[in-house]
């Protein structure tokens, strides 16, 4: 039975796409009166709009070739930047639609005032701010690692464990990368934190497990103590690209387990280790991708089997939509677990007491710290990127987490 396409929301869309640019358009003219300014806009709009439907279509076929990073970003930021352009046109347009109603109050008739020159250039200041902002997280804001540190206290942590650090990086996305020496700058930081324990919590790569091969020899310099330990992600299964056989996509995940092998990482699938210091231990359980929309595989129980309700765990988990639906009210006490996948949309403002990204209206917890019924919750922003290939505002992170005994 063919599905039937509901053409309402499209329509929707494509009116408000045209309502936005005739705007954009009309501001524009304000400012520039050339009689070739109009077709020009809207061919380059028409034709970024039909390359860009273009590049999606091919996508399944040919994943997130040049030509689709090219369109998608030159579209994102046009977009935006219009966006942001109606958006200080439009609180101009108010006020002097208001200041008409006020100067024209006794008048016989009703004349609205012409637009200010000066605000029209200020909202035109602002898109040219919005490219350039785009412009660099694009060249330079998707390499700029940041190390943020946490320290969390517990009642039950084993005395020996006081003071025990966690490094934790996530989302990779190693087929995104094009500098491998500004990759190399984020191991030489994730080293230099000199932490016990290296975590990794999901999405080595893309699609495919070649991703990772030309930056092996970066990420297996990473040591901890008491090892390195990863999870996959809902990406590593290769679910957003079409294999020619069910059994190359299978084969395909097999090579990425062999590649965490190959880095040095203890990739943990529905299990856990002990982790011994001074005869007092702690529990390090790692989950397969749960993740509300991305995959259900993970088995909490199962990874978790052998231990007792009390003991003192920490979960490897890449989705934090897991913590919410099985972890912070199991039955057995998960003292903090970890989490990716969100990257902070690699898009937002974490400045002036402000924390927001576009994210946020997706998951509940989308970054840093958060605790609930006595249990801790941190989402790593992410080491790498993809789809945008860039970072605004929410940098590339390395967490030190440092456990305390209150």
């Amino acid at each position: 039975m063919k599905r039937k396409i509901n053409f309402l929301p499209i329509l929707v869309i494509v009116i408000l796409f045209f309502a936005l640019n005739s705007y954009v358009l009309s501001g524009f003219g304000t400012i520039n009166h050339s009689t070739l300014l109009a077709p020009f806009f809207w061919v380059f709009i028409v034709g970024l709009t039909v390359a860009l439907f273009f590049a999606i279509s091919q996508m399944r076929a040919n994943g997130m070739s040049k030509f689709f990073q090219i369109v998608t970003h030159a579209f994102l930021i046009v977009f935006t930047a219009e966006v942001v352009f109606a958006f200080f046109l439009l609180l101009g347009d108010l006020f002097r639609f208001i200041l008409s109603i006020s100067t024209n109050f006794q008048a016989d008739g009703f004349q609205i005032l012409g637009r200010s020159l000066y605000w029209v250039d200020f909202a035109f200041v602002m898109f040219c701010v919005t490219v350039i902002l785009f412009i660099f997280g694009i060249i330079r804001g998707k390499y700029a690692y940041r190390v943020i540190k946490h320290t969390l206290y517990f009642d039950d942590l084993p005395h020996n464990f006081d003071g025990f650090t966690i490094t934790q990086i996530s989302d990779v996305h190693a087929g995104s990368f094009t500098k491998p020496k500004e990759v190399q700058k984020g191991i030489d930081l994730i080293n230099a934190q000199k932490s016990d324990l290296f975590v990794f919590t999901g999405d080595l790569v893309n699609n495919a497990a070649s991703e990772i091969v030309p930056y092996i020899g970066h990420f297996s310099q990473i040591k901890a103590p008491f090892g390195q330990f990863s999870v996959l992600g809902n990406h590593d299964y290769g679910d957003y690209i079409k294999w020619p056989t069910e059994a190359d996509k299978i084969k395909n995940l097999q090579q990425l387990k062999n590649h965490h092998a190959e880095l040095g990482f203890r990739l943990l699938l529905d299990e856990h280790v002990e982790l011994t210091k001074n005869g007092e231990k702690i529990f390090l359980a790692g989950i397969e991708n749960w993740g509300l929309g991305f995959g259900e595989r993970g088995d909490l129980n199962k990874a978790l089997a052998g231990t007792s309700v009390n003991d003192f765990k920490v979960l490897l988990s890449h989705d934090p939509s897991h913590w919410d639906a099985q972890v912070k009210n199991n039955p057995s006490k998960i003292q903090l677990a970890l989490a990716g996948h969100t990257h902070g949309m690699q898009f937002g403002i974490e400045a002036f007491g402000i924390k927001w990204s576009p994210v946020k209206y997706r998951y509940k917890h989308w970054a840093g710290v958060k605790v609930e019924n006595g249990r801790y919750l941190n989402v790593n922003r992410g080491f790498g990127f993809i789809g945008f290939s860039g970072r605004i505002g929410i940098w590339p992170e390395i967490t030190v987490i440092e456990l305390k005994r209150k």
